[in-house]
């Protein structure tokens, strides 16, 4: 009896299988008269762009399993990787409904379902080993409301460029002068900080700290999404983006404020450009967290006390966190890509949402299999590097612990380096298999534990 991540997946399999081409770009029925076509029908009844498309289906589900061995730990605490090694799987599976109301518009709702645990339940590495396990893990399938969000772009003339079908968006045309605005339930890195070669654990990089920014301390739940409002003006070369977004209602927490009350900004300026024919962007990307949450060091000094283990939810008053990242990436030649992030967060308060990382480094290479004749294949490498401020180390050493790491002491604190390499091999169309292996020098910042290495294998079908 194959297990239960397997039947999940071999029931998305099967729906692929039998699913209509509804993606497939829907042609109105005959009218006896068309009075005013919309703008997007003209263009394509002229042969100047590809007819929008009108509604679409996706379906994609995501098998990953991943090991690792037992490796050097004199002690470990309540937020520490298992030094005795272990194992997780986790397995999601989303259907993505989209429909243009009107022109320009898309609506669109992504219903999710997940399933498993991920090594060490999503604790013990700064730089968590799976990008896309959510934080709640649960041994039986639960769905959730992922997404609900309403996208309107508006035209501001100029040159005209098709788009492809995809998941979260319909085919057809848009101007490369346009004004987009989102809003709903959404991921707020569905629309900061994206990345060509480093951004979507279910096709390339599994390390939360690759896969982003690991100081971007993006507003989320603990499945990843949140509500807010996003707009984003692209002219030329350029693109501006700026949202507002729903804090939880305490850090590292399951429910969002209801009204508000704490939020966060971000906003980001991106530049395309061509170096020696090639093309790159360079994104600069900031953000202000403002919601009730604790000082390292306001935590250490009211559990100063022999034996008080220090409680950051204690001291957490109404302050601001911010913090701001680059993001580059590069083609250097056919299917060759080269990526990079720099990132800093304020260090004097804990983590809000995403994970307990200061300052990162990193970079990395994308490499398509086009060379060894698997166009569709792809293989990648990075290495990033993340701190974590003198006053987190203060409070890890004091018994404190984080949204992800918490060893009970930390009395030699160093960076984490994590390498990852993977290689996605292209099985059928719609179906990829991944090998991956991250290797994880002072896991939690420790250098009294580790290293750790973990090896994975993902399977991912989407249509």
């Amino acid at each position: 009896m194959p297990s239960p991540p397997l039947q999940l997946l071999a029931i998305v399999a099967a729906l692929l299988i039998v699913a209509p081409a509804t993606n497939a770009r829907s042609q109105p029925e005959p009218q006896p008269k068309q009075e005013s076509p919309s703008p997007e029908t003209q263009r394509a009844e002229q042969g100047d762009a590809s007819p929008p498309e009108r509604f679409a289906i996706h379906l994609q589900g995501t098998d990953i399993l991943q090991h690792y061995g037992r490796f050097h730990s004199p002690y470990q605490g309540a937020n520490s990787f298992r030094s005795q090694g272990g194992s997780g799987n986790t397995v999601d599976a989303t259907l993505y409904l989209g429909v243009r109301p009107w022109s320009g518009a898309e609506l669109w709702a992504n219903l999710e379902m997940y399933q498993g645990y991920a090594p060490s339940n999503t604790v013990g590495v700064a730089g968590y080993v799976n990008g896309d396990g959510a934080k709640v893990g649960r041994a039986h399938a639960y769905g959730r409301i992922a997404r609900v969000f309403l996208r309107q772009t508006i035209d501001l003339g100029g040159e005209q460029e098709n788009v492809d079908a995809d998941v979260n968006q319909l085919g057809g045309a848009r101007a490369k002068n346009r004004l987009v605005v989102a809003a709903g339930k959404l991921n707020v890195t569905d629309v900061f900080d994206t990345n060509k070669y480093a951004h979507d654990a279910r096709h390339d990089f599994l390390n939360w700290s690759l896969i982003d920014a690991g100081s971007f301390d993006y507003a989320a739940d603990a499945w990843g999404y949140t509500y807010g409002l996003a707009t984003e003006l692209y002219r030329g070369d350029w693109a501006w983006r700026v949202g507002v977004f729903d804090l939880s209602i305490v850090p590292n927490n399951a429910e969002l404020t209801h009204d508000f009350s704490q939020f966060q900004i971000v906003a980001e300026a991106e530049r395309r450009f061509s170096l020696r024919g090639r093309p790159g962007a360079l994104r600069v990307t900031g953000f202000l967290s403002r919601g009730r949450m604790g000082r390292y060091d306001d935590a250490v000094r009211l559990a100063e006390t022999p034996g008080v283990t220090p409680d950051i939810s204690l001291v957490r008053r109404y302050r601001s966190r911010p913090g701001v990242h680059l993001n580059l990436e590069q083609e250097v030649a056919n299917g060759i890509g080269v990526f990079a992030r720099l990132g800093w967060a304020d260090g004097r308060y804990e983590s809000y949402e995403y994970t307990d990382i200061d300052q990162t480094a990193q970079a990395g290479l994308s490499i398509v299999g086009g060379a060894w004749g698997r166009k569709d294949d792809t293989f990648g490498v990075a290495v990033v590097v993340n701190r974590l401020s003198s006053a987190g180390h203060r409070y890890l050493n004091a018994g404190g612990l984080g949204i992800l790491v918490g060893d009970g002491r930390l009395p030699h604190p160093g960076t984490e380096e994590i390498v990852e390499a993977y290689y996605s091999l292209s099985v059928l169309k719609d179906v990829t298999l991944s090998l991956d292996d991250q290797l994880i020098e002072r896991p939690a910042y420790n250098r009294d534990r580790g290293p750790a290495n973990v090896i994975g294998v993902r399977l991912h079908i989407q249509h």
